[in-house]
Formats: C-alpha cells, sequence, structure tokens
C-alpha cells in the first residue's frame, strides 16, 4: 500500500486586522470577499483557529500556507504599505509560531516602497523564517517588470525563495474597455474571478519575461497558481514573439526553469494533465485557494468546491505515479525552499 500524500496548500488566504484596518483607511471596499462583516466566508477568512483547521481536515491538506487576501498592501501609500506589511508578517509569524505543523506563510511585500520590499522580504525569511512571499501582480499602475522592483528580485534570487503571484482586479480602464455593460452583474464577474484576474496576471509574467527579468536575474523562482494564469495554454503561439524580444532562452524554457504551477483550486483534470505536459510535476505545486473554493457560496463556481475532501481526492486520483503526486502534493515545495526551514531550526516560524 502507498504512503499516505502529505498536502500542502500554497495560496490558502487570511484577513488581518491590522490590513482590514489599513484598507478601511484606503476606502477599499468593506466586502466579505476581502473578510469584513460576519458572512461564514468573511469569518472563515479572518480564522486561523478551530474552524479554518477543521476546514483543512475536511478537505484532506496537511499544511496551509497562509498568506493576504489580494491586493495585500499593493493598494496602500508607500508609508502605510512598509508599517502594515511589517505588522502583518509579524502577525503571520505568530500564527505560524503557535501551530508550525499545521501553518506556513508567505510574506506581505510593501512593494509601493520598492526599497523597503526588498528589505521586508530579507527581514522575512532572514528573521522570521518565512519560504517566500506573496506578490500581487500590479502595484498601482507599475507592471511586475518595472525596473525598480529589481532589488526584490534580486534579494529572492540571492535568498533562494520563491515569489508567489497572485492576481487581482484589472485597472479601471481595461474594466471599463473589455468587461463593462453586460447584463445582470456579469460584466465585475468576468473582470474578475470569471477570467479577468488570469488574463491580468499572464500578462505580468510575460512581461517579466520579454523585459529582460529573468534574464538578469536567471535563478528567481515564481509560483503561478490558476494552472499558469492562461498563459500556458497559449506558449506555442506566444513563441512566435520569442525572436523579436530578443530572449536569451526559448519562451517556454522560462516557464520550465523559472516558473512552478499550481491550480489554486480549479480541480480539472485537463489543466492537471497540461500543465504537466508543458512544465513536468517537477514543477507543480498544489493549492486550494482558501476560502475562496471552500464550499457552496452566493456567485461561486460549482467546479472550484474543494470541501468534502476532494482537495485530497483530485489529487489521489490524477494520472500519475504515486512518487509523482508526492511530489505535488509536498515533495516539490519541500525542495524548493526546505533549505529556509532547515537554517532556522524548529524554534522559527517556516
Amino acid at each position: 500500500m502507498s504512503e499516505k500524500l502529505r498536502i500542502v496548500g500554497l495560496e490558502e488566504h487570511v484577513a488581518l486586522p491590522v490590513v482590514l484596518d489599513a484598507w478601511v483607511r484606503a476606502g477599499v471596499p468593506q466586502i466579505p470577499q476581502l473578510g469584513f462583516g460576519d458572512a461564514p466566508f468573511a469569518q472563515r477568512l479572518r480564522d486561523v483557529g478551530e474552524q479554518r483547521l477543521a476546514d483543512m481536515d475536511d478537505q484532506g491538506v496537511d499544511v496551509a500556507v497562509l498568506s493576504l487576501a489580494a491586493p495585500g498592501v499593493q493598494n496602500l501609500a508607500a508609508a502605510d504599505a512598509v508599517s502594515v506589511a511589517r505588522e502583518a508578517n509579524d502577525a503571520l509569524a505568530d500564527i505560524v509560531r503557535a501551530n508550525p505543523e499545521r501553518f506556513q506563510a508567505l510574506a506581505a511585500i510593501p512593494t509601493p516602497s520598492p526599497e523597503a520590499a526588498a528589505a521586508e522580504l530579507d527581514r522575512a525569511v532572514t528573521q522570521l523564517g518565512f519560504r517566500g512571499a506573496m506578490l500581487y501582480g500590479r502595484t498601482g499602475d507599475k507592471p511586475a517588470d518595472a525596473p525598480e522592483f529589481d532589488d526584490l528580485y534580486a534579494t529572492a534570487e540571492r535568498l533562494r525563495v520563491p515569489l508567489h503571484f497572485h492576481p487581482q482586479t484589472p485597472v479601471q480602464a481595461v474594466q471599463d474597455a473589455y468587461y463593462s455593460g453586460l447584463p445582470n452583474g456579469v460584466g465585475p464577474a468576468l473582470a474578475t474571478a470569471g477570467l479577468g484576474w488570469y488574463y491580468d496576471l499572464g500578462v505580468q509574467y510575460l512581461r517579466m519575461i520579454f523585459s529582460g527579468v529573468f534574464d538578469r536575474h536567471p535563478e528567481l523562482q515564481v509560483i503561478a497558481g490558476h494552472w499558469g494564469e492562461v498563459v500556458l495554454f497559449y506558449l506555442d503561439h506566444i513563441g512566435v514573439l520569442q525572436s523579436m524580444a530578443q530572449l536569451e532562452r526559448p519562451l517556454a524554457d522560462y516557464f520550465r526553469q523559472n516558473f512552478w504551477v499550481a491550480g489554486s483550486g480549479t480541480v480539472s483534470e485537463r489543466y492537471l494533465r497540461w500543465t504537466a505536459e508543458v512544465v513536468g510535476t517537477g514543477r507543480m505545486l498544489y493549492s486550494t485557494d482558501y476560502p475562496y473554493t471552500f464550499g457552496t457560496r452566493p456567485g461561486g463556481f460549482p467546479f472550484l468546491d474543494t470541501s468534502g475532501g476532494v482537495a485530497r481526492s483530485f489529487l489521489e486520483r490524477a494520472p500519475f505515479t504515486h512518487e509523482e503526486k508526492a511530489a505535488i502534493g509536498s515533495g516539490n515545495w519541500e525542495r524548493l525552499t526546505g533549505h529556509v526551514a532547515a537554517g532556522h531550526g524548529r524554534r522559527q516560524p517556516a
């Protein structure tokens, strides 16, 4: 009998009081999807105790790598972003320290202040023991490939920790041009969870490649959720641009050497097989996008429901060997980030 798979979920979101307070000051809509109010979904997003652990058990997830709900601190003014990120990371470290067998964390990074962003990543890894960071694509109207973020990418490369990128809502001009005027509230949903989030972040990945971020930082490692944010399905077509962009490597090589891909709770065997074909099982990770994919929720997507053990059974039924499933479930994550945990010992949060 094969050994039970260990599953580490890498895109498991949390709403912290310090961030919610900062969002209120910044005029962010106080909606349940961000953790505001008393709706069960918002309560799950804020919970880091019994409810979350029970849901993890229900999903079949052994370890949740916690990160802030989008857009983290990237929608704040520079000074606020720095102080809120630091306080949020300290809070995340406390949560992990209280239950290191079930929780890890990805750092919040104050990209509105690029100099502080690199310093906070260094602090989060070397002092708090975080295994990487969660970023959210654009910072305002600055794309992820903006030159001022080079120090951040250099720091991640030096520390050998991954940067997990998460989508955020497209800029207003794109929403107006592409998603407005549709009936029954479809437009805003299409602009976000329906499709717009993934296109927006996929373009950020391509900008990073075409502008030379990975040529300048060839060891930089990026985690892409949602099965690669659309891009993997069009690599053959987009590849015709590689000579125009004067890339140092074939386009597909960047995804096979600099990217790791997870499904973010999208339970689709077709996407699973395609990702394995493009990047290989040795570059696949696991995530559930909790609580956005847990149970039935108004306006949700039934195929994203990872409750009732679906997160585990989906991987267990995957058309791979047990060794490949074990690598996707947790082995690849340990291979990618285990050196951070080893360097900090059991006293530090991982």
